[in-house]
């Protein structure tokens, strides 16, 4: 279809400035309008036009909330001259979003020029759509100059086209003629528009012309008590046609005389409200003025249709300032309370900002003050789940705000044709719970919402069975949740069904919730058998929550020991690396070996004679060998913090079993049953695994005296859960370094390895003895007093990986033997340098 010139011309005519802003690549091309020389020179940029239609085209099939591809898309769209897409592109942007003045303008235009006269239906449509998207003054002028031109009954000035263009008019007086900067436009063509009415009125038909010209007389006073732009002309044109109807007047003069007092009145009252106004609209016109200042200078008390009119503008510059909206919506609620204009407001402002919950909350508040139909509710609450929120809360709101109107609707017998009953408000909450469980598990808005869906089950719903299958569903979502088990018991109890909330109470009074939530359901329990059962059932309840709560006593013990033990911890390493930090810096540039060889000349240096030179090197070969023993090395503090502590007052750290071979399974009530005959146990540390936090089979067992002591020492060898238990004394003075106390977590390493040390001593003596050697060396024997005996020649002080000079491989002799002996450094120096 080509498009119609003329039309085109006459479209043109309606806003000559529009077009003239506008270039040539946002006008709407047809391709059968170009000539040969054009399509050439346009098959250049047809390839790279389509790869870019293409590229938006993926890119809205993807995220149609895109408003910038949506815009590109339209503008290509126009240049290319693609008709059909076109107008498919713009109505899928506005169901999503509204479109500007401008794109509802270029829309218009545009079918206008492709449908020509018969297609003024669908432009008279589009212009309608347009106008309520945004307060535009000059869209609304499009649209009242597009129906005197285009509508033959408005155009034929026939009593049904003359009255069809004045509802059009008051509409847009309505919308825009108290735009204090524009509305003047309206105004005028209002007045333009019944004065050429006039003109076509019969001369002799006197009545008639009366009627009109006080018709046209009234526009003037309305506008003339209205602040505007100008009003001052408009008094001098209400003048001059005043003298044109032969009434005297000084058209010349700007003042009142001459007019009625109530004019005058009304005048001066619209003159003084403008003059406290315009100060703001000359900052609004202002181009440097910051959002913030603008927005506060559209701000205004007064008349509630004015104010509207100053949101109105407002929303048009900021489309997407959610405070706005907020603000307008409210103001509206709190004064306005006409139906159809908060319905449209809340329309536009649930479009604009989508995202805003609290919006759509009060789009269905006002929709269920203003009486809606179900149906009318039900469609913007299916509308507002499909958008996204910032938090899951907003959603939760929304199915609590439809429950509520529901319920409130259902409770005064509204819509009782069978549309409204209990089974949309059980819909609902299913709904809710299946989108919000997953997000909301352990929260008190689940809670909230499940408590709610069971009151109502059972107060309107009137169905226990299906109140107690809410609060189970509860339960598997949010067992761990206190709340949610004391609100089942509520339930029942406030029902009067006594046994139903005991059942409860034995079900959960086990189970650990934060807190003190443990404690407090227990106790919770007594007081519910003090008011509601019976003696009987009170002594049963005593005997069940008594042992719970010792138990979480001890609990709360051994985790305030582990808090205490974890901070002293990480005091200690703070401290220990502190001064690591202020004594390495000297010793950072020397290498190991120099540091190690430092070290043991320094520790040489600090003994007096021979005897304490002995010492020391019988403790460095004991210290060698227990490194050659780290198999069955001391567990460390990390791996004590995992242990099982139970403590009792009264032992004493003189006082200590190790038991080793525990099986894994044991826990420390099982050791204090096995010494329940003997008694006496103050405290049981079972040593777990650092990584896997398993029993080691290992555990300290401390008795309040010896006498306790020795009697659980018999019971070595004895069987628990099937494995025999080594027990044996644990002494911390075996344990003992040059004079320095060994840790105590450390002990049970030395009374593994003490029955170890021996054997292999004494193995190693016999062995010598054994292979013929007449001096076998004594080892050195370390006693729990410290005292120690030195038999034979030492070689300790030889490094460890080092063979003794003289000694073949396939030897396992002394250095006694043979004339063989450590040679002196002076003796390797003639070995290797000549003379």
């Amino acid at each position: 279809m080509e498009i119609d010139s003329e039309d085109k011309t006459l479209e043109e005519e309606l806003d000559d400035e529009d077009n003239n802003n506008n270039d040539n690549g946002d006008q709407l091309q047809n391709p059968k309008l170009r000539s040969d020389s054009d399509s050439d020179s346009d098959s250049e940029d047809e390839s790279q036009q389509n790869q870019e239609l293409k590229t938006l085209e993926t890119e809205l099939s993807s995220n149609p909330a895109n408003y910038d591809s949506h815009a590109q898309y339209i503008k290509l769209l126009r240049k290319m001259g693609e008709i059909d897409k076109l107008k498919q592109a713009r109505e899928a942007m506005n169901t999503v979003f509204p479109l500007s003045p401008d794109m509802w303008r270029d829309w218009a235009k545009d079918e206008a020029s492709i449908s020509g006269p018969e297609g003024f239906a669908g432009v008279e449509k589009i212009y309608d759509r347009g106008v309520f998207d945004y307060l535009s003054v000059s869209l609304w002028c499009d649209y009242l100059n597009f129906i005197q031109v285009h509508d033959p009954s408005v155009r034929e000035c026939s009593p049904d086209g003359i009255s069809k263009a004045r509802n059009l008019f008051e509409r847009a007086l309505t919308a825009a003629g108290l735009h204090v900067a524009e509305g003047n436009k309206i105004w005028e063509l209002y007045r333009e528009f019944e004065q050429a009415v006039l003109h076509t009125i019969d001369e002799n038909d006197i009545k008639a012309k009366e009627v009109q010209v006080q018709r046209i007389r009234n526009i003037f006073h309305r506008q003339l008590s209205v602040p505007l732009v100008n009003l001052r002309s408009t008094l001098l044109a209400y003048k001059a046609w005043e003298v044109e109807q032969g009434i005297v007047l000084d058209a010349q003069s700007s003042e009142v005389d001459g007019i009625s007092s109530h004019l005058a009145s009304a005048y001066q009252k619209a003159m003084e409200a403008y003059n406290a106004r315009a100060q703001h609209e000359e900052q609004i016109s202002m181009q440097n003025i910051s959002d913030t200042e603008k927005i506060q200078n559209f701000m205004s008390v007064g008349d509630p249709a004015r104010v509207q009119v100053l949101y109105e503008r407002a929303m048009a510059d900021f489309p997407i300032s959610i405070d706005l909206w907020l603000d307008y919506t409210r103001y509206l609620d709190r004064t306005l309370k006409v139906g159809n204009v908060l319905r449209d407001v809340y329309s536009r402002a649930t479009k604009n900002c989508p995202w805003i919950g609290e919006l759509w909350v009060q789009y269905m508040l006002s929709l269920e003050r203003g009486r809606a139909p179900e149906k009318e509710i039900s469609s913007v609450f299916e509308k507002s789940l499909q958008c996204t929120f910032s938090t899951i809360e907003e959603y939760l709101d929304l199915f609590l705000t439809r429950v509520h109107g529901l319920r409130r609707r259902i409770e005064c017998g509204g819509e009782v044709n069978g549309v409204l009953d209990y089974s949309l408000i059980r819909e609902t909450f299913q709904h809710a719970s299946d989108y919000l469980s997953p997000h909301l598990k352990n929260t008190d808005g689940l809670l909230r919402l499940y408590a709610y869906w069971a009151r109502l089950e059972m107060n309107l719903g009137k169905d226990l069975v299906a109140a107690r299958r809410v609060w189970e569903s509860l339960l598997k979502i949010s067992g761990s949740t206190l709340e949610a088990w004391q609100g089942f018991i509520a339930m029942e109890t406030e029902s009067g069904h006594i046994s139903e909330a005991r059942s409860i109470y034995k079900r959960c009074f086990s189970k650990r919730f934060p807190g003190t939530g443990s404690e407090d359901i227990c106790h919770s329990w007594l007081r519910f058998e003090e008011e509601f059962g019976t003696l009987e059932a009170f002594d049963h309840a005593i005997q069940k929550v008594t042992p719970r709560l010792e138990e979480l006593k001890l609990y709360r013990i051994q985790q305030e020991t582990k808090a205490s033990t974890d901070q002293s911890e990480v005091s200690g390493k703070k401290i220990a690396r502190e001064k690591r930090k202020g004594g390495s810096t000297a010793t950072d540039k020397e290498s190991p070996a120099k540091r190690q060889k430092q070290t043991a000349q320094t520790q040489k240096k600090g003994y007096e004679d021979k005897d304490q030179l002995q010492k020391y090197e019988v403790n460095e070969a004991q210290e060698a060998k227990i490194d050659l023993e780290k198999t069955d090395s001391a567990p460390d503090e990390k791996q004590m913090k995992g242990s099982d502590v139970v403590r009792t007052k009264g032992y004493t750290d003189q006082c200590t079993l190790f038991i080793s071979n525990i099986h894994f399974k044991a826990n420390s009530e099982d050791i204090r049953k096995f010494f329940s005959d003997v008694g006496g146990v103050a405290s049981i540390r079972i040593l777990h695994d650092r990584n896997t936090g398993k029993s080691r089979g290992l555990a300290y067992v401390d008795f309040v005296d010896d006498e306790h002591l020795a009697a659980a020492i018999t019971k070595n060898k004895q069987l628990l859960f099937g494995k025999r238990l080594s027990i044996a004394r644990s002494d911390p003075k075996q344990n003992r370094r040059d004079g320095r106390r060994v840790p105590r977590e450390q002990a049970f390493a030395s009374d593994r390895r003490r029955h170890n040390w021996e054997s292999a001593s004494k193995e190693y003596v016999d062995t010598h003895n054994a292979s013929g050697s007449q001096e076998a060396p004594q080892t050195a024997t370390l006693k729990s007093d410290d005292n120690i005996q030195f038999k034979g020649k030492n070689i300790f002080a030889v490094p460890r990986n080092v063979r003794t000079l003289g000694l073949s491989a396939n030897k396992s002799k002394t250095v006694e033997e043979g004339d063989e002996k450590p040679k002196s450094n002076d003796e390797f120096r003639k070995m290797f340098i000549k003379e």
